[in-house]
């Protein structure tokens, strides 16, 4: 019978980067080199996605909004997808300076973004100068492109989830500054102390983080079903509370009417 542990190996989980390229911070997660790679230890990874699949599943079962944040060429597509299936927010594009930081702005941008599509869709923009139609719709394709996995974020996230630490550490300290959680897949490149949730792993593999990706959907899955159980009581209490006072209130304006009558 395949275990977890073999499951991971066979999707290339413990293969990190070349050893001259390595973050000697990520020694205590690596279990030897072999070729001049060095190997994860994948009971350390096992270990930490316990943790990161609880914490993730504990998070959507409170409510919280998670973001997602991978530029690198491998995780683009799968990090839009879940993304969407998780009912999350993505940049897979790049990541701009004060997108957490300077929040209002960003904000204002987003409301841009939503503007310019809703005046395209109405046919507002056939109606303006070629010209201005033409700058209008390389400005929704340029915020479209950085923020068109936001488009509906009201507010700063609560979880954010970040593939490739060393091209997106401006995510990273941004949420530190912010204190923000944060979940970071960490390759034998990367630097744990920099770190708050983290699965060592390698990153660069479509495999690997699909695997992953998985076990993520699978934990926010599941606390997003609690939240929806809970919050379906909530409205059921509610609304025989609210029947209830109903019907009080009813009792008591027949009371007096009868007591009028006398």
């Amino acid at each position: 019978m395949m275990t977890i542990i073999d499951e991971m190996f066979n999707v290339g989980i413990h293969l990190g980067h070349r050893a001259k390229k390595w973050n000697p911070k990520m020694a205590p997660y690596i279990y030897a080199e072999r070729n001049g790679i060095h190997i994860i230890d994948l009971i350390q990874t096992y270990s930490q996605l316990k943790e990161v699949s609880s914490f993730l599943k504990k998070s959507a079962s409170e409510g919280k909004k998670f973001l997602f944040v991978g530029t690198k060429k491998q995780a683009t597509r799968l990090i839009a997808k879940l993304a969407l299936q998780t009912d999350s927010f993505y940049v897979n594009q790049r990541w701009l300076g004060g997108m957490l930081t300077n929040w209002k702005s960003m904000k204002t941008s987003i409301e841009k973004l939503n503007q310019l599509e809703k005046r395209e869709k109405n046919g507002e923009l056939k109606n303006l100068p070629k010209k201005e139609e033409a700058l209008c719709k390389k400005e929704k394709q340029r915020l479209q492109k950085y923020l068109g996995g936001l488009k509906n974020m009201k507010a700063i996230p609560d979880v954010v989830i970040i593939v490739g630490q060393p091209e997106e550490k401006n995510a990273v300290l941004e949420c530190q500054k912010l204190g923000i959680r944060s979940v970071t897949l960490l390759d034998t490149d990367c630097d744990p102390t920099l770190a708050d949730l983290f699965i060592p792993a390698n990153d660069d593999s479509v495999a690997s983080l699909k695997f992953i990706f998985t076990k993520f959907l699978e934990a926010i899955r599941e606390g997003r079903e609690e939240y929806n159980k809970k919050q379906e009581k909530l409205r059921q209490k509610t609304t025989k509370t609210r029947f209830s006072s109903k019907l009080h209130l009813k009792r008591n304006d027949k009371y007096r009417k009868n007591v009028l009558k006398k």
